[in-house]
């Protein structure tokens, strides 16, 4: 890191995009502008977004983070609860309306795209196929769009290859957001040759910002000696942003939440640092792990930029009058 008192040099390769995408914004401008209107408690059920420091922001406003929404007690069933950017079963909102709650449904439109997409195969008589991961809020939202048997999980190639429809039924497939472009591509290539009446969306159904966040990464991890995702461990399209930089060149990549979590001791010697952040993880963070190696290392940046993203997704009409100030968008922005 230093020599003869003098600290060694360091290209930073940033890429561009990284970090918040537009649902992830709207999903938390839904919480933070919930909370300016109604006052806190705002109930949100599952984190709003998969990543600690802006959950912990929400909590310090007021936003109480639940699992199910019979945590909710019976006093508080007049506050609003949001449902998160992941989408949930058809079976939250009608347990909600059960309990004459007020809910807010913060569901990413391109998650709502997919799970119209779903509902549109099963419209047409056929047995839709989700490729996706067991267990992600995502997976189990679109799942909970559709009755059981109506719809299949394949989470592998080895699932591909290995799945019987029922009863010789037509296919359609969708796909989970936030999935690797190049793992989701080799499922549906072996599902196309053993299927090939299979039937595709009507839209990609991988987002434009796991496209485009895996698309800079690519870009960028050819000849990096470390390359470094901030994200939260159980962010999906961070996980797979670290496998993108490993496939495409990277010497290693690892998953940091923040600076504070950097393994220092393993790091050792670099020239090149790739550095990109998942579509939860706010700006600051990134800012954040820059200053820390600017501390150790003489930095230069280099930016790997690929595509300009200009999406916005509006609000639900409900909160559209609240006013945000300044300090509330730099936070919805990921700014701080």
């Amino acid at each position: 890191m230093a020599t003869n008192g003098h600290k060694q040099a360091l290209t930073v390769r940033l890429c561009g995009p990284r970090g918040f995408c537009a649902g992830v914004d709207r999903a938390i401008q839904i919480v933070v502008a919930a909370l300016k209107k109604y006052g806190p408690p705002v109930y949100v059920r599952h984190e709003i977004v998969h990543n600690r420091y802006v959950v912990e922001g929400l909590r310090e406003r007021g936003a109480v983070f639940i699992e199910e929404l019979d945590e909710i007690p019976d006093a508080h069933r007049d506050r609003p609860v949001v449902f998160s950017a992941h989408g949930v079963p058809k079976s939250v909102p009608a347990q909600a309306q059960a309990r004459d709650l007020f809910y807010l449904d913060a569901t990413c439109p391109l998650v709502s795209k997919v799970h119209k997409q779903a509902m549109r195969h099963q419209r047409h008589g056929r047995h839709v196929l989700l490729v996706g991961h067991a267990g992600h809020p995502e997976v189990i939202g679109t799942m909970g769009q559709l009755p059981e048997g109506t719809i299949s999980l394949i989470e592998t190639v080895e699932d591909a290859e290995s799945f019987r429809p029922p009863d010789g039924a037509p296919l359609g497939y969708v796909t989970q957001t936030t999935l690797s472009v190049e793992d989701t591509a080799e499922i549906i290539r072996v599902l196309e040759a053993r299927f090939p009446d299979l039937q595709a969306p009507a839209a990609e159904s991988i987002c434009y910002a796991t496209t485009n966040r895996q698309d800079a990464v690519r870009k960028a991890a050819p000849g990096a000696d470390l390359f470094l995702i901030v994200g939260a461990p159980n962010s999906s399209n961070s996980r797979r942003l670290v496998e993108v930089a490993e496939r495409s060149g990277a010497r290693r990549a690892l998953l940091v939440q923040r600076a504070a979590d950097l393994p220092w001791d393993e790091i050792g010697e670099i020239a090149v640092l790739g550095l990109s952040a998942g579509a939860s993880a706010p700006e600051v963070l990134v800012e954040e792990i820059i200053d820390a190696f600017a501390a150790r290392y003489q930095v230069s940046i280099e930016l790997a930029v690929t595509a300009e993203e200009n999406e916005v997704f509006p609000v639900m009409r409900a909160l559209r009058d609240v006013e945000l100030t300044r300090a509330d968008m730099a936070f919805v922005n990921g700014a701080g």
